[in-house]
């Protein structure tokens, strides 16, 4: 019997095969099932937004998922996230007999083995070719530091990414060390003026979760540049980790 990131045993499929019928609970994992077989994913969140033609079932958000709408729509597998989505869901999912795997991810390689281990045992599908070429990108030697960044993800208050957290591992592996990597809270809140003078070369603002703009971010600091980032590129793992390697080794650059 397989088991999930957490360990917990995982009932076979009801029908010999690959898993028919999947949900996502979890958009980046959504992203990498969209493309792998579109025609078995039929339940995905409303922040599911890649690719941009998903047309499956909306079970509501990540942290509010409609139990009663996925257990009515019967999958096969409910695919979620221990950092993204909550146990008790989890365990009312199980509870009306469903299969849920649920993936525990806080680096790249991991969640690139974690994504091997979900295809390989929890679907019973083929490997995409992509998850094999990230693999090849994301866990050679890391590279020198070549700047200091933090990265905030919510204003009013101010949180930054901090300790053992996949955004944080997939900037080191570009070279960018994050100030804030020893704090010992992963999303810690911080005042905006010690932001502000907190060292980091650059402070790289993405678009999600926290929507920041031209017009809602950069102004709020006066002593250290910004950018403008896309935090799916960020803080997605799936097919995005290859447009990740591309586009943000520029971040990299002093």
């Amino acid at each position: 019997m397989s088991a999930d990131d957490l360990g917990h045993p995982i009932e076979p499929l009801p029908s010999p095969g690959a898993a028919r019928r999947v949900v996502s609970l979890v958009p980046s994992i959504t992203e990498a099932l969209a493309g792998a077989r579109p025609e078995a994913l039929i339940g995905a969140t409303d922040w599911c937004t890649h690719p941009a033609d998903l047309d499956v079932t909306r079970v509501r958000g990540t942290k509010n998922p409609d139990v009663a709408k996925i257990v009515a729509i019967s999958p096969d597998l409910v695919v979620a996230n221990k950092e993204e989505n909550r146990e008790l869901d989890v365990r009312r999912l199980r509870g009306a007999g469903v299969r849920v795997w649920v993936t525990d991810i806080e680096t790249v390689p991991q969640a690139l083995t974690s994504l091997g281990r979900l295809f390989d045992e929890g679907l019973r599908w083929p490997r995409p070719d992509w998850l094999a070429e990230a693999t090849a990108l994301w866990t050679g030697p890391l590279p020198p530091v070549s700047r200091r960044i933090a990265i905030p993800i919510w204003r009013d208050p101010w949180m930054v990414v901090g300790s053992n957290t996949f955004t944080g591992d997939l900037a080191r592996r570009l070279g960018l060390a994050n100030v804030y990597a020893d704090h010992p809270e992963r999303y810690p809140h911080v005042d905006l003026a010690d932001l502000d003078a907190a060292g980091a070369d650059a402070l790289l603002l993405p678009d999600e979760p926290y929507l920041f703009t031209p017009e809602d971010g950069p102004e709020a600091f006066t002593r250290t540049p910004t950018e403008l980032v896309s935090g799916r590129l960020l803080t997605w793992y799936g097919p995005s980790l290859l447009e990740a390697h591309r586009t943000l080794a520029r971040s990299s650059t002093p």
